[in-house]
C-alpha cells in the first residue's frame, strides 16, 4: 500500500509543478529569449497551489525544466519570489538595460509631468486688494 500513497504523491508534485511552470513560462519576455525570468506570487496564490515549501520545491523542478537557475525566496507577509539567477548572454543583459533605461526615463517624466500639473493647479497666491481704511468707516 505504501507505493500507491507514494505514487499518488508523485502525481501531485508533478501536476504542481506543471502548473508552476506554466505561470514561470507566462512570466517570460519573449525579446529576452527565456532569460530574466521572474515570478512572484502572493501568499494567497501560494496558499491555493499549496504549503510554501512544496511550492518553493515545485517552483525549482519547473526551473530545471526550463533551464533555470531558479531562486526562491519568501517575505515576511508570504510572497514567494521565484527568479531565474542565469547569466543572460551580452546582448539580451543590453536589451534588458536599455528597457530598464526607458522604464526610468517614463516614471522620471511623468513624475515632472505631474508635477508641473501640480504647480499650474494651485490657487493664485496673487495678494488681495485691501480695502481702504476710510471705507470702512
Amino acid at each position: 500500500m505504501p507505493s500507491q500513497k507514494d505514487e499518488l504523491a508523485e502525481r501531485r508534485f508533478a501536476k504542481l509543478v506543471d502548473q508552476v511552470k506554466a505561470m514561470m513560462s507566462a512570466s517570460l519576455k519573449p525579446e529576452y529569449r527565456g532569460f530574466y525570468g521572474q515570478l512572484v506570487l502572493t501568499r494567497e496564490a501560494v496558499a491555493e497551489l499549496g504549503e510554501v515549501a512544496e511550492v518553493r520545491r515545485a517552483a525549482r523542478a519547473a526551473g530545471r525544466q526550463l533551464g533555470w537557475k531558479a531562486r526562491t525566496h519568501v517575505t515576511d507577509d508570504g510572497t514567494l519570489f521565484i527568479i531565474d539567477d542565469r547569466d543572460a548572454p551580452q546582448e539580451i543583459r543590453e536589451l534588458a538595460a536599455r528597457r530598464c533605461a526607458e522604464a526610468v526615463s517614463s516614471v522620471i517624466a511623468n513624475a515632472q509631468a505631474e508635477g508641473r500639473m501640480l504647480r499650474t493647479s494651485e490657487p493664485s497666491t496673487l495678494p488681495t486688494r485691501l480695502s481702504d481704511p476710510d471705507e470702512s468707516l
